[in-house]
């Protein structure tokens, strides 16, 4: 009798845009090699919130698809200021399971600063009130982040993913303190990254999610090419190293930890 060949472990792709032009015309070819590399489950993000028709027609159209909208740091500026009634109300459809991504960015946009400020704080206030968990964008503005996230907890609990990892140690651990996610990406996996896998390495192993904010951010051997679902297998395995675990506990740890935070896609899928 021939041997059955063992399934990859299951794996979630929490942070994904699969509504970007790179995926026009290939999200079935797509969601089935995510699939057949385990990821039984992904979030794809809506960044503008005029985008959300769209974004939500993609995750009703697949059982294993979940999605979140929000406006995006860098796009605060251009879009209408969104309200925390329109985010409530939108959290209402079943698969939506997450408030973002919203955050601040001062490396490519730090002219919107104050803008970006009111932005956040309002998707804050959505996820305070909805109790689906704040996915925060976070570049240059590490002080700034902390203060305003610091300052909503005072206020109300609330969960949070700090997606894409790759700010410093500083605001690492305060998220941590807070109770808070740190998402690792291909970022991680980037041989000159070091200081990222030591941030994960000292992070507690239940607050680590993995995703692939594809079409951004490729692990190698893909690296400088689309990324895609299917490859929160690659940087999963190097997160296995980061930990000193084998593949199969890292992602059943990192599944774990995903279905606590979006407890709104737990046990979802295929």
């Amino acid at each position: 009798m021939a041997e059955t060949a063992a399934l990859p472990p299951a794996l979630v792709d929490s942070h994904c845009h699969l509504d970007f032009p790179d995926f026009e015309g290939e999200l079935p070819d797509l969601i089935a090699r995510a699939e057949a590399a385990g990821v039984t489950r992904m979030v794809t993000i809506c960044t503008r919130l005029r985008n959300e028709p769209k974004v939500r027609a993609i995750a009703e159209a697949y059982p294993g698809v979940f999605y979140a909208a929000g406006t995006h740091p860098m796009s605060a500026a251009e879009e209408p200021m969104t309200s925390v009634a329109e985010l409530v109300a939108l959290a209402a459809h079943p698969k939506f399971v997450g408030i973002g991504e919203t955050g601040l960015d001062y490396h490519y946009s730090a002219d919107s600063a104050e803008v970006q400020k009111q932005s956040l704080r309002i998707h804050i206030e959505a996820a305070q009130e909805t109790g689906l968990p704040l996915i925060i964008h976070a570049r240059a503005a590490d002080a700034d982040m902390e203060a305003i996230l610091a300052k909503g907890l005072k206020r109300a609990p609330y969960a949070c993913v700090m997606h894409c990892y790759s700010s410093g140690p500083d605001l690492a651990r305060a998220a941590l303190e807070m109770g808070f996610y740190l998402s690792m990406s291909g970022i991680a996996t980037f041989p000159k990254s070091q200081e990222v896998r030591d941030i994960f390495a000292a992070a507690p192993l239940e607050r680590i999610l993995v995703e692939t904010d594809s079409p951004y951010l490729a692990p190698p051997p893909h690296r400088g090419r689309r990324n895609e679902p299917a490859y929160t297998a690659l940087t999963a395995a190097i997160g296995a190293q980061v930990f000193g675990l084998s593949l199969p506990e890292f992602a059943a740890a990192t599944t774990a930890n995903f279905d606590r935070l979006f407890a709104k896609a737990a046990g979802g899928a295929r």
